[in-house]
C-alpha cells in the first residue's frame, strides 16, 4: 500500500464542526500532523456531499494523507478518495475489496478479536475497535475495552485502530496497548484551536 497506517486518524463530521468550515478543519487537524482523515456525513444525501468530499480528497491528495470515506463506496469511488471503511452491517469488506480499485485502503469496524480476523482473512487493510470510552457521535456502537484492543491487536497482523471518545485525556493508554492508529472526531472538529489540538494527539504516536 502506498500509505502508512500509523498515527492520528481525523474523522471529519459536518455535524460535529457545526458552523465551521470543515474543510478549514481538516487542513489544521493536517497541519496538525493528522495521518488520515476520513469524511463522514451521516445527516446528508450523497449528491449534496460530493462536492465537499472532492474538494477534501484534493486537499488530502496535495498534503500526501489518505481520505477514507465512511461507509459509502459509490461516494467514496465518485470523489476518488483513497479509501473506504465500512462496519459490521455494511457491505462485506470481501465485497468491497472486488469493487474498488486495486491499492485503495479498506478498513472494517470490528468489537472482538473473531470479527478482527474474520475482516483481515476478507482484505481489510487494517481493522478499528470500539468503542473505547464512550461516544456521543453514534448512539449504535458496541462497548470494548483496552483489553479488547490488546486481544485484536495480538489476533490480527494488520494495523489496528482504536475508536470511541479518544482524547488527551486517554490517547496514551490506547498507544501503550498497542494501537497503530487512534480515530478521534471531537477532540478535533469541536477543539477552540483544531491544530494545536491535533499536534497533541499526534504526539502520543512519538
Amino acid at each position: 500500500m502506498p500509505h502508512t497506517l500509523r498515527g492520528l486518524y481525523v474523522i471529519i463530521d459536518p455535524a460535529v464542526a457545526g458552523k465551521r468550515d470543515v474543510l478549514h478543519v481538516a487542513r489544521e487537524a493536517i497541519a496538525g500532523g493528522a495521518a488520515l482523515l476520513q469524511w463522514r456525513d451521516k445527516t446528508r444525501e450523497k449528491g449534496t456531499q460530493l462536492a465537499d468530499v472532492r474538494a477534501l480528497a484534493e486537499i488530502c491528495r496535495v498534503a500526501g494523507v489518505p481520505l477514507i470515506v465512511n461507509d459509502d463506496v459509490d461516494l467514496a469511488l465518485a470523489a476518488e478518495a483513497d479509501g473506504v471503511h465500512v462496519g459490521q452491517q455494511d457491505l462485506p469488506v470481501g465485497v468491497v475489496r472486488r469493487l474498488v480499485p486495486g491499492g485503495w485502503i479498506v478498513g472494517a469496524s470490528t468489537n472482538n478479536a473473531g470479527e478482527a480476523r474474520a475482516a483481515e482473512a476478507d482484505g481489510a487493510d487494517y481493522v478499528s475497535v470500539g468503542n473505547l470510552f464512550g461516544t456521543t457521535s453514534k448512539d449504535d456502537t458496541r462497548p470494548a475495552t483496552l483489553e479488547t484492543l490488546r486481544e485484536v491487536e495480538a489476533a490480527v497482523r494488520v494495523p489496528v485502530c482504536a475508536i470511541g471518545g479518544i482524547d488527551e485525556t486517554n490517547i496514551a493508554g490506547v498507544v501503550t496497548a498497542g494501537a497503530d492508529m487512534a480515530a478521534v472526531i471531537s477532540a478535533v472538529m469541536a477543539a477552540d484551536d483544531p491544530r494545536a489540538a491535533a499536534q497533541r494527539l499526534a504526539a502520543a504516536f512519538g
